[in-house]
């Protein structure tokens, strides 16, 4: 039996995301046995990478619950400024880590930690020029591949994706 056999993963997901980001995410959590479920913000059927490339979505925001996942999970590029448009994305973070599910973000995703109100009182990361955002937003700024804080998962960079996926799949199967 795979290791996140029954686990049910939202990854969320707009335009101008990175693509190594989005992808390997969800492909690295399917592998492991957990259902991802790709979530927008309800304006389109399908995002574009900053490299174009598409992703097709399972639902809207507005139409699932934090309730409905173990996870959710927020690339970086420039999705996650996108996202911060939409309340329902927001909600949905901040909903997911009030109840104490896992929400790990990579790169500029820290954008909607902080909008969500994730970051007060953690220990976090992400790429360098978020530095300021999640420290104005109470948070602790940390230079570390992958920072683990509670039931907040964070990376940094594409090159840090494989702590970055090592970790929620360590975390899942534990939770």
């Amino acid at each position: 039996m795979m290791s996140l056999s029954g686990k049910r993963v939202a990854l969320l997901i707009e335009d101008e995301y990175q693509i190594l980001e989005g992808w390997y995410p969800k492909l690295r959590l399917q592998e492991a046995g957990a259902e991802v479920k790709v979530i927008g913000s309800g304006t389109k059927s399908s995002y574009d990478s900053k490299e174009h490339y598409p992703m097709e979505v399972d639902a809207a925001a507005a139409e699932v619950s934090a309730s409905d996942f173990h996870a959710i999970v927020i690339p970086g590029g420039f999705a996650p400024d996108n996202m911060r448009l939409h309340p329902e994305m927001v909600a949905l973070v901040r909903d997911a880590h009030e109840s104490g599910k896992l929400v790990a973000a990579i790169c500029h995703a820290g954008w909607m930690l902080c909008s969500a109100g994730v970051t007060k009182g953690r220990k976090i990361t992400g790429y360098l020029p978020i530095k300021d955002d999640v420290q104005n937003a109470g948070g602790t700024w940390v230079d570390e591949p992958v920072v683990i804080d509670g039931n907040v998962i964070t990376s940094r960079t594409p090159v840090d994706l494989p702590d970055f996926g090592r970790a929620i799949v360590e975390y899942l199967e534990k939770d």
